[in-house]
């Protein structure tokens, strides 16, 4: 079976997007593992289906699945590497994207040949809970359309993957969680560590970045507007009237996938 894709990153966190007509009608589950593998398939952070079709309210629908077959409710990153392909032949304009999270409101502010810059409108960010214990550490709860644990760090010299996975698999979250660590740098500034749900460690996160401003604006560590340095480099937020995320997408390449469909009976 052949399935075409495009494969872009949003601050080097990778995704193969595929539209719902060249893709099986089934399956979802099983083509994202093998897809997103980094060794026997294309390798990326997630898979996307992207639904051209319009409704009420929207534009276009995407669904993502993670490299483990899960299927998350939103990408901050991923949803503009959507925006980008959807407003592939367009300097600038205005989407909204239909996602597991609800709509969201996508603004491309620039375009660089095959580099797009994207204000994002990130919709109601909540604090669930200002001050919690996990795993002992202290966190903030956070509602970004996905889950979030946000957990304040001096440093990053210690094994926060391990963490991050202890964390993700908590009892306290049943559907399991996003792990975010973050040191305040400045007034303005905070530095984060990402430990995604289904996918591991990533370069950078859109709601990763969301709800660990979000948990610092929330314990008075940082204030409105707030960078998020990433791995992958630096992301700016803006709570005014919202919650905005301004940040890059980019197509890396396209091509197709050849999927093996064992039979095990």
């Amino acid at each position: 079976m052949k399935i075409p894709f495009f494969k872009l990153h949003g601050a080097k966190n990778d995704f193969l997007l595929t539209y719902t007509e060249n893709a099986p009608a089934t399956g979802f589950p099983e083509i994202a593992v093998a897809i997103c593998d980094r060794y026997t398939g294309i390798g990326a952070d997630g898979w996307m289906l992207v639904d051209r079709n319009s409704g009420p309210g929207y534009d276009a629908s995407i669904r993502l699945f993670n490299p483990d077959g899960s299927e998350p409710e939103l990408s901050g990153n991923g949803t503009r590497c959507a925006g980008a392909l959807l407003l592939r032949d367009r300097d600038t304009g205005e989407i909204r994207i239909r996602t597991g999270a609800g709509v969201k409101q996508l603004e491309l502010i620039a375009r660089n040949g095959v580099e797009y810059q994207f204000q994002m409108n990130m919709g109601d960010i909540r604090v669930l809970d200002l001050s919690v214990q996990i795993q002992g550490r202290e966190a903030v709860i956070i509602d970004a359309g996905n889950p979030q644990c946000a957990m304040p760090v001096e440093n990053f010299d210690f094994d926060w993957r391990a963490a991050g996975r202890a964390v993700e698999h908590d009892p306290k979250f049943p559907n399991r969680t996003n792990v975010s660590f973050l040191r305040r740098v400045d007034e303005h500034t905070v530095e984060v560590r990402f430990w995604e749900r289904g996918a591991g460690e990533t370069k950078s996160s859109g709601t990763g970045s969301t709800g660990a401003a979000m948990a610092a604006i929330a314990r008075g560590w940082v204030t409105n507007p707030v960078t998020v340095q990433t791995p992958a480099g630096p992301l700016a937020l803006r709570f005014e009237n919202g919650v905005f995320l301004t940040g890059p997408a980019q197509f890396i390449a396209e091509g197709v996938f050849f999927y093996v469909i064992i039979n095990t009976s």
